[in-house]
Parts: structure tokens; sequence; C-alpha cells
């Protein structure tokens, strides 16, 4: 097997790697919770998608779903179906692979600038929320591709709100701060829908975390892109969960620049498992 990929940064995180027609490979990053995390998979299989269509062509949606976890411990192949080429849209499709089979198959689709078209915004970011020069990082930060600044909630509860950035410089390419953003967007939405989990201990109980209580995955993810962004500027998640049922809960996020722009919708279903603690003994 291969070492774990240690990527300076997200451009090289991802670098990927012509490995014949349509058919990309890049390295896996090691992660304190074992597996690969979701957000890289979907950033690099969004990657491998973009480099199959026109420069003219900018993602509006994406769709993925985690099939099983992946592992830092070998690279990742990416191959990418042409479904369709048309003159306003484009369709392809990544299947996500290991030797352990498929981890991740991934739809985007991508559409050329309409400029004459409306822009009307129906949502607001929300008032009163801190900036991010004012609060702190967060104290378990696990990533040293990104910045998070959690703000503070009294209702917290199936709630998240989150500051997040890329540290790097991204340059101009709008392809890269999608990517960029495709690879923060799996960051707190798992923590929304696990504080409506009746054993999720509140946000600033530093003696616990709903990791010691909670198996969390995500099971699927789904991006639009409304507005052009910078991934390395500060973004808003703003989250909230729509429950829970059946081991399983949704989520969903605005995401807004700090002039409260509206440039993104994330949604997401994770599978959460209370965790069995062995009986205690006396």
């Amino acid at each position: 097997m291969d070492s774990p990929f240690e990527a300076a940064g997200l451009t090289e995180a991802l670098a990927l790697e012509h490995d014949g027609a349509d058919h990309f490979v890049a390295g896996a990053l090691a992660y304190p919770w074992g597996r690969v995390y979701g957000g890289l998979v979907v950033a690099q299989a969004l990657t491998a998608v973009a480099r199959t269509v026109e420069d003219r062509f900018h993602v509006h949606s994406l769709h993925a779903y985690f099939i099983r976890g992946g592992t830092s411990e070998e690279k990742i192949r990416y191959e990418v179906d042409r479904i369709r080429d048309g003159r306003s849209f484009c369709t392809r499709r990544a299947v996500a692979r290991q030797s352990s089979g498929a981890i991740l198959n991934l739809s985007a689709s991508f559409q050329v600038d309409e400029h004459e078209a409306a822009d009307v915004q129906s949502v607001t970011m929300p008032a009163g929320v801190t900036d991010p020069d004012e609060l702190p990082a967060a104290a378990d930060s696990w990533s040293r591709i990104l910045e998070n600044k959690p703000v503070p909630l009294e209702d917290w509860r199936g709630r998240a709100r989150n500051w997040i950035r890329v540290r790097e410089s991204l340059g101009e390419d709008r392809r890269v701060h999608a990517a960029g953003l495709a690879y923060a967007s799996d960051d707190v939405l798992v923590d929304a829908a696990a504080r409506c989990h009746p054993r999720c201990p509140a946000p600033d109980d530093e003696a616990r975390h709903h990791h010691d209580e909670l198996m969390a995955a995500s099971l699927d993810h789904a991006i639009w892109f409304h507005r052009p962004f910078r991934a390395d500027e500060w973004l808003l998640h703003d989250v909230r969960a729509r429950g829970l049922k059946g081991a399983r809960g949704l989520s969903t996020a605005e995401l807004y620049d700090r002039r409260g722009r509206h440039v993104a919708t994330v949604t997401q279903e994770c599978l959460l498992r209370e965790i069995r603690k062995p009986p205690t003994r006396d």
C-alpha cells in the first residue's frame, strides 16, 4: 500500500494525475478519525469531472453518494463518464475507487454563464452574526487546509453556524474555488444533525464531544452553486438539521459571503448510531 499523502494545501490535494482516457488518480490524505474525509473525495471528484468540460462551463450543482469509507493508505482512482454535452449545459459522472471497490459516486452539471438572466435572492444572512475577525478558531480544528471559526449559538440543538475558508490563496480559477467550497462543505453538517440527538453534549462541553457518544458517517451530499465566490475568503455556513429517523439525520446549509450574498446551498444526510459502551462491573 501507499503511504498516507501529505499535502501542503488544497491545491496540492487537488493535483490529479491522468491515468488513461478520462481517468485520474489522486492521493488520499490521512485524518484523525481513520477514514478519508468525504469533502476531499467530493472535491477531487469535482476536479476530475471539470477536467473533461470546456472552460466556458461552470458547475452549478453536484450530487454524491458515499458508498464506503476510503483509506488513506492508497491512492483514489476517479473514472469519469461524459454523460452529455449540450450548448448551455453538460453533465458528468465520476466514480471514485480504491482496492475495496467504489467509495463515492458523483454526478455534476455544468452551465455557461447567462448574464441576462434575473438575479433574485430570497434568503438573507442571519442578523447580528459576529464577524470572523472577532472570533477564535475552533478548539478542535482537524484540518491544515481549512480555517474554521464557530459562531456561538444560544439555541444550539440541531444548529451549527461557522465561518470557514481555505487557508491558502487559490488564485482566480472559479473551478478551484468550487472545489474548495466542496471540500469545506462536509465539515459541519454532521454536527448540526448530531446536535438533534438526546445524547449529544452541548458544544461548549469541553469534557465531551458528540463523537464520544455517536458514530457518524456521511451518506449523501448535494451542493447548488448560486453565485461566484472565493473559497479562500470567509463564507458563513448556516446549518439547520431537519430531524433524525432510522439512524439517519438530514441537514441543510445556506452559505453566505461577508457581504451577505447567498452563494451556495448544501444538503447532507448522515448516519448516526449510538456507541454501545460495555457494561460497568462493580
